[in-house]
């Protein structure tokens, strides 16, 4: 007798070659089976309500988060707070650099005015290529110019309690800044010191892409701020 009849008897069979045996959620029972796919639609509905949910916390304020805004928040703080825009309606498109002059004591009597010193892009030289740029390098001057901005008016005047902070801040961060280039050194060799600072902002807007048909200007404009007078003790080297 045939060694494959002997299955009819209760032994079991040799695998026959041409059924392929069945792997993954298909090798499973029929209970299984419901089990994973009620399982992976849980998850799928999970990932939607929050991906949902974290997108009206970040977005503009709309007819839905008005209506369900405390919905919106419970669900998303404390664990899931988010304070950056990742989907930010306009992002940032213009190009906002930060320059400086001085008025410099020669030692002799004179003062010296020097040329604008472009720090922005002393900070940007000092990153590129870094692999490891300071937090300083990156955010110190950017951050003061954003503190400046958000306690004046569009005519530099202060508003609120942290004006005058702010213009304290920006300028010691100027003078201190100033102090290290060679060319305002050279001019108070000899006894010199840094009377006054002034700030300006250059902006210009970045350049669509080519295959946008967006047409911006790309002519830069400058907000120029008062001359801010340098105190002795910040005068030399800035505050130490």
């Amino acid at each position: 007798m045939d060694a494959y009849d002997e299955g009819e008897r209760g032994r079991p069979r040799a695998p026959d070659p041409s059924v392929e045996p069945r792997t993954g959620t298909a090798a499973l029972s029929l209970g299984y089976r419901i089990g994973v796919a009620l399982a992976l639609a849980a998850v799928a509905v999970g990932v939607c309500v929050h991906v949902g949910m974290t997108f009206l916390h970040v977005a503009p304020a709309n007819t839905v988060t008005r209506e369900h805004g405390r919905a919106v928040d419970d669900w998303i703080y404390p664990e899931f707070e988010q304070n950056w825009k990742l989907f930010a309606p306009n992002p940032l498109q213009q190009d906002i650099s930060i320059q400086a002059r001085a008025d410099v004591r020669d030692g002799k009597g004179g003062t010296v005015t020097t040329g604008w010193y472009d720090l922005s892009a002393e900070d940007g030289r000092a990153i590129d290529g870094n692999l490891l740029p300071s937090h300083t390098q990156q955010n110190a001057l950017r951050r003061a110019w954003d503190f400046f901005v958000a306690t004046h008016d569009s005519e530099n005047r202060p508003v609120g309690l942290r004006g005058s902070l702010s213009e304290s801040y920006l300028r010691r961060i100027v003078v201190l800044r100033l102090d290290r280039d060679d060319a305002v050194r050279a001019v108070a060799r000899g006894g010199g010191a840094v009377e006054r600072v002034q700030v300006r902002s250059r902006t210009s807007n970045v350049p669509p892409p080519e295959w946008s048909r967006e047409k911006v200007s790309t002519t830069p404009s400058y907000r120029e701020l008062p001359w801010w007078p340098v105190p002795r003790a910040e005068a030399r080297g800035g505050v130490r």
